[in-house]
């Protein structure tokens, strides 16, 4: 129950082209092979009962056939008795002379090949005429072991079975033929019914190839075997001849002495077995045919129903595979443009279907998509205009900041009455304010953001002196490269701000490389570093989606804000630190070598391409 239930539901999940396939072969193939089977074995049946009600019907005639056959050798004694001569030696005197004993053996002898052996009963192989007066033998074949003087039957108790003619088998008696002919001996009285006195008794060797002809002109199918056998199972007839005189071993296990069975023998053969017992002779006729020779022509239009089933089931098949293809096809290829929906890509082409359901339903995914499209682009020119004001927004916060931290160094200087130094700060903040003020676009070459950084620690380093030492690592390899503006500064000012404090000599690495398709800027101090606590408070921060509900305005997490807005999640920067050691911080870029990335971007995702993108970011 469980391995059903277990197949049942695999099958649930099974493809539907495949469920219409298996429920054609349930409702179709699976009936019609049943069907079929059913009316082959009924067939098969009822061709059993037919001939197992015909046969025993012929076993009886032929043994009645044969008993009348043996019968006729009633009559035979009738040429003695109509012969005087024979009928006076005979009655004579047994004490004769030698002489008068060969003579009449001769002409009893003589009379008995005229008589039996010459006759048209040519089934005879010898008669043994045994009286009072002597012995005599006609016989057509040599034999051997009939020793007439000691006479296999006890003289005068020939009849003691209510009339009935003795019949004695092979087995009862040595007599033996050439060539070993088989045989059964007939023994008929002979009585003197005028002096009511027995004169002996006249055995006939009766060749037993006169059942074979009885029984071929009773059954000529020449693949069916019969054969005769007492009671006791000694076979009298066989067609195999080296079968006469044996013991029928199945004997004991035939269910039935009148009618038909059928039994499995010869390598799994079916064998119809049919069987009729004398009533008079109790001997028992038996027929075995196999099955298949019954079934012959049933089995040749079984062949040809199959034949003509399997081809239709192999057509019929077919068409079901067709039909399930045809219906699965369009579900299919709507599934595959589902799956492509899935993933994003929302301008999918959906081919014209039929009429049919799923072409209704395809046509209302086509529908609902296109509608889709309309009401993510409105979406999206929303979210996009709100994108860009929270990025002008971001990048505005730096500038005030900024200045504040210049503006309160150069007045420092100024105090001190360093003139040309302030000159100097002066001409480097006009260079960072150009800087500031100039280029509209998102991106700017990674050398002119350099360049502003190295503006920047200028200014630190007049105003801190031998506090400050600085170095920037791989400048070379950014001359192809953009980047947003204002992303380095901010965690300068960071460094600045809490490394001055406590160390007497600040250290500033800046370290430029492109490493597995990406850019990576990483900012090295040797400041306070962050605690743990804190390191975890700033790292949330970074992950926060709302960038204007973060604890901290600028700094780490405003470039974090703007980088992820213009690129995606998968950009930003990190933090490693280590308190009282310093810290380190990574920025990492895509390889942008094209000022209008940002721009182009945002065309494609509104599904704009080519020359159109170039021309609307000039």
């Amino acid at each position: 129950m469980i391995f059903n239930r277990t197949h049942l539901f695999k099958l649930g999940k099974a493809p539907l082209k495949r469920k219409l396939i298996i429920t054609y072969i349930i409702m179709t193939v699976i009936p019609m092979g049943i069907l079929g089977y059913i009316i082959y074995t009924q067939n098969t049946k009822a061709i059993e009962e037919q001939v197992g009600e015909y046969i025993p019907r012929l076993l009886n005639q032929a043994n009645k056939n044969i008993e009348n056959e043996l019968n006729l050798l009633n009559d035979l004694p009738n040429a003695i008795y109509n012969s005087k001569e024979i009928m006076s030696i005979l009655r004579s005197t047994p004490y004769k002379e030698k002489s008068a004993f060969l003579q009449e053996q001769y002409k009893v002898e003589s009379f008995l090949s005229n008589n039996y052996l010459n006759s048209n009963q040519s089934d005879i192989l010898a008669a043994f005429l045994i009286t009072n007066n002597g012995n005599y033998i006609s016989t057509k074949t040599a034999f051997k072991g009939m020793d007439l003087n000691d006479s296999i039957l006890p003289f005068g108790e020939i009849h003691d079975s209510a009339g009935e003619m003795p019949i004695i088998l092979p087995n009862k008696t040595n007599l033996v033929f050439e060539k070993d002919i088989p045989f059964i001996l007939v023994v008929n009285e002979l009585t003197d019914f005028e002096n009511r006195e027995s004169l002996g008794s006249l055995i006939f060797a009766v060749d037993v190839t006169f059942i074979e002809k009885i029984l071929n002109d009773i059954d000529k199918e020449e693949r069916a075997t019969m054969w005769l056998m007492d009671e006791n199972g000694y076979i009298i007839y066989h067609p195999n001849k080296s079968l006469i005189g044996q013991i029928d071993g199945g004997l004991v296990d035939y269910p039935l002495v009148n009618g038909s069975f059928r039994t499995m023998e010869h390598g799994n053969e079916n064998i119809l077995y049919s069987m009729n017992q004398s009533i008079s002779r109790h001997w028992k006729l038996a027929h075995s045919i196999p099955m298949k020779y019954l079934t012959e022509r049933t089995d040749i239009v079984k062949n040809y129903t199959l034949s003509i089933f399997l081809i239709l089931a192999i057509i019929s098949t077919v068409i079901s595979i067709y039909i399930a293809w045809s219906v699965t096809k369009p579900i299919k290829h709507l599934g595959k443009v589902m799956k492509e929906v899935e993933n994003g890509n929302l301008h999918v082409t959906i081919t014209p279907t039929n009429t049919d359901e799923v072409g209704q339903l395809a046509e209302s995914f086509r529908s609902m998509l296109e509608q889709l499209r309309i009401l993510i682009q409105k979406n999206y020119e929303i979210e996009l205009q709100q994108r860009n004001a929270q990025i002008y927004a971001l990048q505005s916060q730096i500038n005030p900041h900024f200045m504040y931290n210049t503006l309160e160094t150069i007045g420092a200087v100024i105090e001190e009455e360093e003139t040309e130094t302030a000159v100097d700060m002066v001409e480097i903040l006009g260079q960072m304010l150009r800087y500031s003020l100039s280029s509209s676009g998102k991106l700017v070459p990674l050398q002119t953001e350099l360049t502003h950084i190295k503006n920047y620690l200028r200014l630190q380093k007049i105003r801190f002196e031998d506090r400050v030492h600085y170095e920037i690592i791989g400048e070379e390899m950014i001359g192809i490269y953009y980047s947003p503006k204002f992303i380095v500064q901010p965690i300068i000012e960071n460094t600045f701000k809490y490394g001055m404090k406590q160390r007497k000599v600040l250290r500033i690495y800046i370290v430029v490389l492109v490493e597995d398709e990406l850019l990576k800027i990483i900012i090295k101090d040797n400041g306070p570093g962050i605690d743990k606590e804190k390191l975890q408070t700033i790292q949330k921060n970074l992950e926060k989606q709302d960038y204007f509900t973060r604890e901290s305005g600028v700094g780490l997490t405003n470039v974090h804000a703007r980088i992820t807005m213009l690129f995606t999640n998968t950009y930003g920067i990190s933090i490693e630190s280590t308190e009282s050691i310093g810290t380190e911080v990574t920025i990492l870029l895509p390889l942008i070598t094209n000022p209008n990335f940002v721009c182009e971007k945002r065309l494609k995702e509104e599904g704009e391409n080519g020359e159109v993108e170039s021309n609307r970011c000039r």
